[in-house]
């Protein structure tokens, strides 16, 4: 995994030095302890079917630069990974949905700022009307026989592609 490089502590300000623990060359703290370990990286996905269409959003930004995913994005901390489904839903598309059901877990980064865990939940339509936000450039509902390019293997997979 492909980091910035830590050079002082968070805490204490000292310059950071690298000691194996458990096994691991970490970044460490010498003066106040404090060792920095890497968590993965967690986002939640939506698959929202409406009348046989599936809702995918275009992408702004690389990899991928506009092919069509899923509505997915990172969750907060603190914040509850159904709920990130919701958001990010509404957020990149002005849909609200209900994330009823956790359907499939990703694990690996694809790529360097990606998600090392992706949650995908069975999203069903509450309302709103469709409108890109956030860092989509555009959301539309798809037939799914008549799909655009698409980003990500986790969108690829579900959509049986």
């Amino acid at each position: 995994m492909s980091e910035r490089e830590i050079r002082f502590c968070p805490y204490c300000g000292a310059s950071i030095i690298h000691e194996n623990i458990y096994g691991e060359n970490r970044p460490t703290c010498p003066d106040c302890h404090w060792v920095h370990y890497s968590d993965p990286k967690v986002a939640a996905a939506s698959l929202v079917i409406k009348d046989r269409q599936v809702l995918l959003v275009q992408r702004i930004y690389e990899p991928d630069e506009g092919c069509w995913s899923l509505p997915a994005g990172f969750v907060n901390a603190n914040e509850d990974a159904a709920h990130a489904a919701e958001r990010e839903c509404f957020e990149e598309t002005g849909i609200t949905i209900q994330a009823v059901e956790l359907i499939k877990v990703y694990t690996g980064r694809e790529h360097k700022n990606g998600a090392d865990i992706v949650l995908v939940y069975r999203g069903i339509f509450s309302g709103g009307k469709i409108c890109a936000g956030d860092d989509a450039s555009q959301a539309a509902f798809f037939p799914l026989d008549k799909l655009p390019p698409l980003a990500f293997r986790s969108t690829i997979e579900l959509l049986n592609l």
